[in-house]
């Protein structure tokens, strides 16, 4: 018998009393459903890596959260190695996992290991990550990432005295030309092309009128992207940037960075090259408040980071494992954007907030994400 009919059978005997109340569309507070949801089954959550402080907090979550709802949990990290998160996957199916939670390294990279879970009957929830070219991918838990590109450029903007937080022109702007470079993220990741595509939406009109100048003429995605969202492999892009652009004591004005560690490979090579905070220091967006950047924020080197609670993403997902575990239909929010390559994956996408100096408090410490003595540390 396969395992979700195994488990229907429990719920029949009752062995177990699921209430999928909290399934209904919370994102806040307490992840769902009753107090003996799922227990004894176990889910599988495969993260890319720790190498990335987001990550740590992300597996921490999704794994409290589960284990509070009865699960067991195996928790794998695969520090950035395609087979090493495959094998793990594989481990997960041979243990027995009731689900998957799968934030993929590389989302191309999953089709076999996938089709395993498929024949096990086991539903796999794809994780902030797309996972691509499969049909073996239930659902996706992300946030609107269109919308975050979006607000890293409303944050370079504003940084750079030409809109509001909002992307709102403001009066006195400065007319240009100011001098920007493009940083996307790691092409081999679904988000990378919604982010930058979501900034050059706004970006691209202020280049065409030329407020706006792309100095090392750098702007194709390929071209900009970071493999694995690597800050050292940004430092010495960089540092090439400025070596072959910007000799000629021309300055740049501002950085599009998608991503915190990124930001910080950047803020590397600017001070290797003589930056210095302060009315000279460029513009630098950023993404995922890692609370480096945070105090990055605070000490003036990164102008802004995207907050993406990632407390809320680990409850939707937790949210639909438990109800595809008790056959229902988890509450999604989009069905039109996320198309894998094989089918367009129904989705659950949550909002983002952007962060710098002046709201720290309120995003970040009022919401128990950071505490003040943290960032003060």
């Amino acid at each position: 018998m396969k395992k979700k009919n195994v488990f229907f059978a429990m719920i029949a005997a009752g062995a177990m009393v699921v209430s999928l109340a909290a399934c209904s569309g919370s994102t806040g507070g307490d992840a769902g459903s009753g107090d003996n949801a799922g227990k004894g089954g176990l889910v599988g959550v495969a993260m890319p890596t720790k190498s990335s402080e987001r990550w740590i907090q992300d597996g921490n979550a999704v794994k409290k959260q589960l284990e509070d709802q009865g699960f067991k949990v195996d928790l794998q990290y695969a520090e950035d190695d395609i087979p090493t998160q495959v094998s793990q996957i594989e481990n997960m199916i041979t243990k027995g996992a009731e689900a998957l939670i799968i934030a993929s390294i590389d989302g191309t990279t999953l089709t076999s290991v996938l089709q395993d879970a498929a024949d096990a009957d086991i539903p796999v929830i794809a994780y902030d990550r797309l996972i691509r070219d499969t049909e073996n991918v239930n659902y996706y838990a992300s946030f609107d990432n269109f919308k975050v590109g979006q607000q890293q450029a409303w944050s370079l903007l504003n940084g750079l005295g030409l809109t509001d937080l909002e992307g709102k022109p403001v009066d006195g702007a400065p007319a240009g030309p100011l001098n920007i470079e493009l940083f996307a993220g790691s092409a081999d990741d679904n988000n990378a092309t919604f982010f930058f595509n979501g900034a050059m939406k706004e970006l691209q009109p202020l280049i065409d009128a030329g407020t706006l100048v792309v100095k090392s003429k750098q702007t194709d995605f390929n071209t900009v992207a970071t493999l694995r969202w690597d800050g050292e492999e940004a430092q010495s892009r960089m540092e090439n940037i400025l070596t072959s652009t910007y000799s000629d004591g021309s300055k740049v004005n501002g950085v599009l960075s998608p991503y915190d560690g990124i930001s910080r490979g950047i803020i590397s090579a600017l001070e290797g090259s003589g930056y210095t905070v302060g009315a000279e220091w460029p513009i630098i967006s950023g993404q995922d408040a890692e609370l480096d950047s945070v105090k990055a924020i605070v000490a003036g080197e990164q102008f802004a980071t995207i907050f993406k609670d990632t407390r809320k993403l680990a409850e939707v997902a937790v949210n639909m494992t438990v109800a595809l575990l008790n056959g229902e239909k988890p509450e999604i929010n989009n069905t039109t954007d996320y198309d894998n390559g094989k089918k367009v994956v129904d989705s659950y996408l949550l909002d983002s907030a952007i962060v710098v100096k002046d709201n720290i408090t309120e995003q970040l410490v009022d919401s128990g994400y950071w505490t003040q003595a943290e960032i003060d540390g």
